[in-house]
C-alpha cells in the first residue's frame, strides 16, 4: 500500500476508535445514574465519584479499531487480547471490589490469598490475560524451531505486561490515558502500525473525560488497551528490540512493587507537570 494511503486509512481508524469511544461515553453518562450503572461507581482518589463504565468504552471501541486496522495474520490475535483483557479486568474491577478481597493488591497479594486458599479477582485476571498473551503468540508465530518458541515468549511477555504496566499507572485521571496515547502514538507507523492507530484515537476520546473525572478507565480499560499495544510492539521487527522491550517493562513492574511511581512521577520535573496537565486540582 503506498504510504500516503497508508497514512489516510489509519487516520481514518483514529477517527473511528474516537468516535466510537465518543459515543460509548454518552450511553454511559446515561447508563450511570441507573441502577445497572451502580456497580460500576467508585470513589477516587480525590474523593470524587467516578465512573468505571469508561473502561467498557475504551475497550471496545479500541479491540474493534485494532481489530480492523491490524495487518494480515494479526487480526484474530487483536480480538483475542483486546477481549480477554477487558472482559478480565472488568471482572476484577467489580469482584475485585469486594471487601474480602481489600488486601489482594499487587503480586505480593495476589500470591497471599493463593496460600490463603483463595483465587483472588486479580489472579483471574492475570490468568485470563497470560492465556490471552500465550494464543496471540500462537496465531501470529513466525516459522518453527527454537527463534519461534522465543519470539512466542516475547509475545506473551510483551502483550501480558504491557497490559499490566498500563493498568499500573491508573492511579490518577488520565495517567494511563496519556501513557496510552504516547505509546501508541509512537508506535502507529510501519507495518503493523494499523494495530495502534485506533487504540490511539480511542483513548484520545476518552482521555477528556478521564481527565475531567467523570470516568476512570479501570482493569478493564487499562488492561485492554495495554494488551493490544503490548501486541503491536510484539510486531516490531528485530528480536533484540522485543526483547529489550520486555526487559523494561518486566524492570517497571517489579520495581512497581517497592516503588510507588506516583511518588516518582510528583518528585520529577517534567512527569509531574506532564501527568498533571489538563486534571483538575486535588
Amino acid at each position: 500500500m503506498p504510504r500516503p494511503a497508508a497514512a489516510g486509512r489509519r487516520t481514518a481508524l483514529a477517527a473511528a476508535g474516537a468516535l466510537l469511544a465518543r459515543a460509548g461515553l454518552a450511553g454511559a453518562a446515561r447508563l450511570a445514574p441507573l441502577a445497572a450503572g451502580a456497580p460500576w461507581q467508585r470513589t477516587n482518589y480525590a474523593r470524587r465519584p467516578v465512573s468505571l463504565l469508561g473502561g467498557p468504552v475504551l475497550a471496545t471501541a479500541a479491540t474493534a479499531t485494532a481489530v480492523a486496522g491490524a495487518p494480515t495474520g494479526h487480526r484474530a490475535a487483536a480480538a483475542v487480547v483486546g477481549s480477554v483483557a477487558g472482559v478480565v479486568g472488568g471482572y476484577d474491577d467489580l469482584a475485585g471490589a469486594r471487601p474480602e478481597q481489600a488486601g489482594d493488591k499487587g503480586l505480593a497479594g495476589h500470591l497471599a490469598a493463593l496460600r490463603q486458599g483463595r483465587v483472588s479477582a486479580g489472579a483471574v485476571k492475570v490468568a485470563g490475560i497470560g492465556a490471552a498473551g500465550v494464543v496471540a503468540a500462537v496465531l501470529t508465530r513466525r516459522g518453527g524451531g527454537l527463534p519461534a518458541v522465543v519470539d512466542g515468549v516475547l509475545t506473551t511477555g510483551l502483550v501480558a505486561g504491557t497490559a499490566n504496566l498500563l493498568n499500573l499507572l491508573d492511579l490518577r485521571p488520565g495517567r494511563a490515558g496519556k501513557a496510552a496515547v504516547l505509546l501508541a502514538a509512537t508506535t502507529v507507523g510501519g507495518p503493523a502500525g494499523g494495530l495502534a492507530a485506533g487504540p490511539l484515537g480511542a483513548a484520545l476520546g476518552v482521555l477528556p473525560d478521564d481527565l475531567g473525572e467523570r470516568v476512570m478507565l479501570g482493569d478493564c480499560g487499562a488492561n485492554a488497551v495495554g494488551a493490544l499495544l503490548g501486541l503491536r510492539l510484539a510486531a516490531l521487527p528485530g528480536r533484540g528490540s522485543r526483547a529489550g522491550l520486555l526487559g523494561v517493562v518486566t524492570a517497571l513492574t517489579l520495581a512497581s512493587e517497592k516503588v510507588s511511581f506516583t511518588r516518582v512521577i510528583e518528585s520529577t520535573a517534567g512527569l509531574r507537570e506532564l501527568d498533571r496537565l489538563g486534571r483538575r486540582p486535588a
